[in-house]
């Protein structure tokens, strides 16, 4: 035997390898309409860029006759390459090989790739599809999660953590990807859940089915456990390669600049894009691409709490993340999972250096006893932490109403703004006229021959005196009262101002935000 029979060796355990569970379990995962962890890879990567790390490491079980089952690569593809010409490590879970379940050394292989991306501040990207832990081999299995969590959680704000479900995700597997900054699933193919529905039948009669407790539609919708959905592997992996070009590699650079085609910042559109009358609805979509870069916005968690939109867009190549109260749903109000919605949204993008940008039209938080014993106290405090948390630059443009605490929330100057612009048909008060002027004039509009015109007169009365943005920005609570047409021009101007922003804060562990 010469060193050419070992190469020859090497590159048949290599086929081994890729090979997964071999020919037949490879087409059964193309029969569900899946793709195997290697051509998922290859459609995720920048093309002919992946490396891998640890393709020979195997299992060291021997109870219930795991002595005579191979595992090729464990379960699991892990290694490093690139998107946009970028770094990014990633692991991709292989269904063909014991259903992907999660082992000791299948976990090994994951901590040790995700201690690399954490080691050089890249991007860590896991895809996953597995039966959950692996049985046979009892306790270190949960050992495993343990391990990763721990990575998950420790590497939080240090470098982006992206998740994406391609098929089963259950069990105490479902925390990592609920740890990570963003989850993407595809629909009628992934699936999250603590308990299947066998389990939760059992226990409680319940009788439901798999895609109806944890599918795609599911979780961005109804949980918001689920940021991104698309209805193939191949279109959710494309905007996996999507979300990264808004993002840094890690927390301590700024996202790298899109060059853009020159285009003009004034917008005659603004003008007529939002109704002057306070309670005509309007999609604050049609507002937004109106200030980004044409093609550039990237809504997050779309159909989940549909009341406030955020996701990222650009403003001159520039990322920025973008909250916006939307007036067709709810007027605009603030509920829970808004809250929650936007608290998250906010902390991730000041953990990665996105400035944010506030479009607000808010009546107020969502009144209700569902709301108030749901927790809306609790859930609409985090709003207020996150804004006043957050140091990189912080912009609020109040469109048109800005009401009570809500107003307050939505990254007033007293939390921590650093400009607010209001356009002139703005209203800037404790609560909408109507309810004020209801209270403070109460005694004149029922002693009132005429109780309703007085009524009439008196809402117009407070709307004049106080429901305008200029006895705020008397105050300085407003910066600058501005033409909407120019708010493009005033929000790049701002943002290059601010480009060197730097706070000190009091020392701490950390906080403790109001969860």
């Amino acid at each position: 035997m010469d060193i050419y029979d070992k190469i020859n060796e090497l590159y048949d355990r290599r086929r081994e390898v890729e090979m997964g569970g071999g020919d037949e379990r490879i087409n059964k995962q193309h029969e569900k309409g899946k793709l195997t962890a290697r051509e998922r890879i290859d459609l995720l990567l920048d093309k002919g860029s992946f490396v891998e790390i640890n393709p020979f490491i195997e299992h060291r079980t021997s109870d219930f006759g795991m002595d005579k089952n191979h595992a090729p690569g464990e379960g699991v593809v892990t290694g490093y390459g690139t998107i946009h010409g970028r770094s990014i490590y990633l692991f991709a879970q292989d269904f063909t090989v014991f259903g992907g379940a999660l082992g000791e050394m299948h976990a090994q292989k994951i901590a040790k790739v995700m201690d690399l991306a954490a080691e050089n501040g890249a991007p860590f990207i896991g895809l996953n599809d597995s039966g959950g832990a692996r049985i046979q081999e009892g306790v270190v299995s949960l050992d495993g999660y343990g391990q990763i969590f721990y990575r998950n959680s420790i590497y939080s704000g240090v470098i982006p953590q992206i998740s994406v479900i391609l098929g089963p995700c259950a069990g105490g597997a479902v925390y990592s990807p609920a740890i990570t900054d963003f989850v993407f699933m595809v629909e009628k193919t992934s699936q999250m859940f603590i308990t299947g529905p066998k389990v939760i039948e059992t226990v409680t009669g319940e009788n439901i089915s798999s895609e109806d407790l944890g599918g795609a539609k599911v979780h961005s919708s109804k949980s918001g456990n689920a940021h991104f959905t698309a209805q193939t592997e191949e279109e959710v992996l494309r905007d996996v390669r999507k979300l990264l070009e808004y993002l840094p590699q890690n927390s301590e650079e700024r996202p790298e600049p899109k060059q853009v085609e020159d285009e003009s910042d004034y917008r005659e559109n603004l003008a007529d894009v939002v109704p002057f009358e306070t309670i005509r609805p309007y999609d604050v979509r049609n507002v937004i691409v109106e200030v980004v870069d044409e093609d550039s916005f990237m809504e997050v968690h779309k159909d989940f709490a549909k009341n406030i939109v955020v996701g990222f867009g650009r403003i001159n190549g520039e990322s920025v993340g973008l909250i916006c109260n939307q007036p067709k749903v709810m007027a605009g109000g603030l509920d829970i999972d808004s809250s929650d919605k936007v608290a998250r949204f906010i902390r991730f993008c000041d953990s990665f250096n996105i400035p944010l940008i506030t479009f607000e039209d808010v009546t107020g938080f969502f009144p209700g006893i569902k709301q108030e014993h749901g927790g809306i106290i609790r859930h609409g405090a985090k709003i207020l932490y996150a804004y006043s948390e957050a140091t990189v630059p912080k912009i609020t443009v109040i469109t048109r109403k800005a009401y009570g605490g809500a107003y307050v929330a939505l990254n007033s100057k007293s939390i921590g703004a650093d400009l607010v612009f209001a356009w002139p048909n703005a209203e800037i008060a404790v609560m909408g006229p109507e309810g004020a002027a209801n209270i403070i004039f109460a005694k004149e509009i029922n002693n009132s021959d005429n109780p309703e015109q007085t009524r009439k007169e008196k809402i117009e009365e407070y709307r004049e005196k106080f429901a305008n943005p200029y006895v705020a920005a008397a105050r300085g609570m407003v910066d600058d009262v501005i033409d909407p047409r120019e708010t493009r021009i005033k929000l790049s101007k701002a943002l290059h101002m601010l480009r060197n922003k730097k706070v000190h804060r009091p020392y701490k562990k950390h906080g403790n935000i109001p969860l």
